[in-house]
């Protein structure tokens, strides 16, 4: 999610007089979308589906605190009970659900479509299928792919931004020309940082290694329909390696971010983005890079102390596609093999962390931590080289942050504590020895456990709703199913579960976060994105939003407003919101690397395709 989303403060009007200019957003009333739950209750399911031989559970969630609900039955496609009745658990409430309760159908394994029944409610339509999740990987490659800057498939265009950029906030080289086209915008605004795009790269490649047999092969290299012998999430993990490089072209330059919020001035297309960062509408965009220090060129500036934070997530993307790449292309992962020992070079020199840069608002990635990075870096690195010192250190920084800090906390600073959970753990467990093995899984225990505590709700949901909570539920749900298979130790797969199911549905509001999967599914119609409403929503579909927050963080940020009435309202009466509305950056933002992240927690799930 971008710091201030597509709002500054003297163009608000501009974006509200610009909702009336024939845009398709593909917004849909309460009444065209199927299964509309009864005002006061409803029951929640995950719209993708269930696995015959998985978890299942759906939520009743209940504005009132005490109904009425004893029992549950399965209906069949013909209205025949399939299961049940079976004890609906009364599990507490969540967010607006005063009341909640599991209706636990675990023991339905027979493949079909089915509605669930309980208090005089019956649920959307359930569907148990081993295809739960065929294919839904590659659906999250489309948002992707449309997100690219410099050439853009869904465009068919170098766009604008391929004349990136001119250095600034440097010592003795401000001003110079760096040629930096390409990589992905951030989110529906056309800012790239280092921060997101290394780490969306390397869930990418991950999701690749771990699990090939779940992609296909689409697109070609350039986004554009058509086969080119190479499956799709590797084009899209290449597209995003190949801008990590132009962002460190030397050794001791490395840079961070490329435009700032004065994107936001000017409500436009890609293609006819008009930004002007002081050389003209239009004209190039400025690089950042990291100093170790402060930053900021328009008031507000940020805590950056060190290089070791952007460091490492170069060192672990350009590690992990050395080895991926090289039966494809053998000199650039040689080129990729010499860019992540110099990166990590470089953390190792200068610890601390390189946080985004503000502009005109106060909005910025707090990233605090950097130790995690370093020792993905280091056992990537490992695994890479073979060399002994790489696991060394990374065990050491291990045991400076065995539990990412967010877990167990019910606020953070926004991306106070990124990535949302630690790789390093599980490629440690991967290239290292047995003590290594089982460090990494008592590490993601341990920050299991601590999130599983505070999950006393129906929903059974324990992160906290800050902004981009949907974030922490893929990541959560990833870390849960990596301690599984590093331990064979299921404990966690109910919590898992639920947050799988939250995303795709199983919430308060009824909406899968995912836009446009399922196909057929209750999906965000109204996304912040001005390619959304001027192209239609279907353009922006695979782009998982930010998710539910907190109502004081919402109420808190600056120049958030709907724009519509809205359609979630009597859900949106407790302490967490979320809104299907294009003004609400804060809710309803696809945002690039969450959906990269959720790729690989979708091709784990799908099996062979």
């Amino acid at each position: 999610m971008s710091p201030l989303g597509r709002f500054a403060a003297p163009t608000l009007a501009a974006w509200i007089t610009l909702a009336g200019c024939g845009g398709l957003s593909g917004r849909a009333s309460p009444a065209e979308a199927p299964d509309r739950a009864p005002e006061r209750a409803a029951i929640r399911v995950n719209q993708l589906g269930y696995l015959p031989d998985g978890p299942k559970v759906a939520v009743l969630c209940s504005l009132d605190r005490r109904p009425e609900v004893g029992t549950f039955v399965v209906l069949a496609e013909s209205g025949d009970t399939a299961l049940g009745p079976l004890p609906a658990e009364s599990a507490g409430g969540l967010g607006p659900c005063a009341a909640g309760f599991r209706l636990d159908f675990t023991a339905l394994r027979e493949p079909g479509r089915y509605r669930i029944a309980a208090g005089g409610l019956r649920s959307g339509t359930v569907q148990v299928t081993r295809d739960a999740y065929r294919g839904a990987a590659d659906t999250l490659l489309s948002y992707l792919r449309q997100q690219r800057s410099g050439y853009n498939p869904l465009f068919r265009d170098s766009v604008h931004h391929r004349t990136d950029g001119v250095l600034v906030d440097h010592p003795t080289r401000s001003g110079e020309f760096i040629p930096v086209a390409g990589g992905w915008a951030d989110a529906a605004d056309y800012l790239q940082y280092v921060t997101t795009s290394a780490h969306a790269t390397y869930m990418l490649l991950m999701a690749w290694r771990d699990h090939p047999d779940a992609f296909g092969d689409a697109f070609n290299a350039a986004g554009l329909p058509g086969p080119n012998g190479i499956a799709d999430v590797l084009d899209e993990a290449r597209w995003g390696l190949e801008w990590l490089r132009r962002m460190f072209p030397e050794d001791d330059l490395l840079l961070n971010q490329l435009g700032d919020d004065r994107d936001h001035a000017f409500p436009d297309l890609p293609v006819s983005d008009s930004s002007d960062y002081g050389w003209g509408r239009g004209g190039m965009r400025p690089v950042y890079p990291c100093t170790g220090r402060p930053q900021g060129l328009l008031g507000h500036r940020n805590r950056s102390t060190g290089l070791a934070s952007s460091a490492g997530k170069f060192a672990s993307a350009f590690a992990l596609g050395s080895m991926e790449l090289a039966p494809l292309d053998a000199a650039l992962a040689d080129s990729l093999r010499e860019r992540a020992i110099a990166a990590y070079r470089l953390g190792r020199a200068h610890p601390g962390v390189c946080q985004t840069a503000p502009a005109r608002a106060p909005y910025f990635y707090e990233e605090a931590n950097w130790v995690d990075d370093m020792e993905l870096a280091a056992a990537q690195l490992h695994e890479l080289t073979g060399e002994e010192s790489y696991l060394r250190d990374a065990t050491e920084y291990a045991a400076q942050e065995p539990v990412t800090p967010w877990m167990g906390q019910d606020t953070a600073r926004h991306y106070e504590w990124y990535p949302w959970h630690n790789n390093g753990h599980y490629q440690l467990w991967r290239t290292g020895e047995a003590p290594h093995k089982s460090m990494g899984a008592e590490f993601y225990r341990r920050g299991l456990e601590a999130v599983a505590a505070r999950a006393d709700n129906a929903f059974r949901v324990g992160i906290p709703f800050i902004w981009c909570s949907n974030n922490l539920m893929a990541s959560f749900a990833t870390q849960a199913r990596l301690y599984r298979m590093m331990a064979g130790d299921a404990a966690f797969l109910a919590f898992e579960q639920a947050a799988l199911d939250w995303i795709f549905g199983a919430n308060p509001w009824g909406v899968s976060m995912v836009i446009g999967l399922p196909a057929d599914g209750v999906t965000p119609r109204d996304p912040h994105s001005i390619v959304a409403r001027r192209l239609g929503v279907a353009t922006q579909k695979g782009g998982l939003v930010d998710g539910p927050v907190y109502r004081s963080i919402f109420e808190g940020l600056l120049y958030v407003e709907l724009l519509g009435a809205d359609e979630y309202g009597a859900w949106n009466g407790g302490s967490i919101v979320y809104h299907d509305d294009w003004g609400d950056y804060s809710t309803n933002e696809p945002i690039m690397d969450g959906t990269a992240n959720l790729v690989w927690l979708l091709a784990a799930l799908a099996g062979p395709r």
